[in-house]
């Protein structure tokens, strides 16, 4: 069976994504930078121990972390819950430059969004995103989220959004 024979699937983080985690940020570290700010040299010489930090934040409940994995193991892209506090959390998601453009993100975001409402007991969401990036605009729009006003993200106009679940 090929990789791309059955839906990537949503999954939640775990000790065993961690090579994947890591190919995945590598091999699209240049095509993330040009919409989000890079993560620089140290998120990657010290992986191991951050990506330990994240899963014990998850154990908090404090962040939901989830990759979208093809058959093959490989990660197509990553939907995170963060700062949950008050029912909400921020939204952040990031889908391989070799996987934009077939509704992936759009799909993946809609499952988080579901299990932010049933699985986390959520009752709102929050997001912003750059006015130079139409593809996570559209994503966010797609889901239901509404703008809120706008904002700049590290220098750069964007729009912060809301999502009642």
């Amino acid at each position: 069976m090929s990789a791309s024979s059955n839906a990537p699937q949503l999954q939640l983080l775990g000790p065993g994504h961690a090579p994947a985690l890591l190919a995945f940020e590598k091999a699209n570290r240049a095509f993330f930078a040009a919409s989000v700010p890079d993560r620089g040299d140290a998120y990657f010489r010290d992986f191991a121990a951050r990506h330990g930090a994240l899963l014990a934040e998850q154990a908090e409940g404090v962040c939901y972390f989830h990759v979208l994995v093809d058959d093959a193991g490989d990660v197509l892209g990553r939907v995170n819950l963060v700062d949950v506090t008050d029912g909400s959390a921020e939204l952040g998601y990031r889908i391989a430059e070799r996987a934009t453009g077939r509704g992936l993100a759009t799909r993946a975001v809609r499952q988080v969004c579901d299990l932010a409402g049933t699985a986390y007991g959520l009752t709102g969401l929050r997001a912003a995103t750059t006015f130079d990036n139409p593809g996570s605009r559209a994503v966010l729009h797609r889901v239901g989220f509404l703008p809120a006003g706008d904002i700049r993200l590290d220098g750069r106009p964007g729009t912060r959004y809301t999502l009642a679940l």
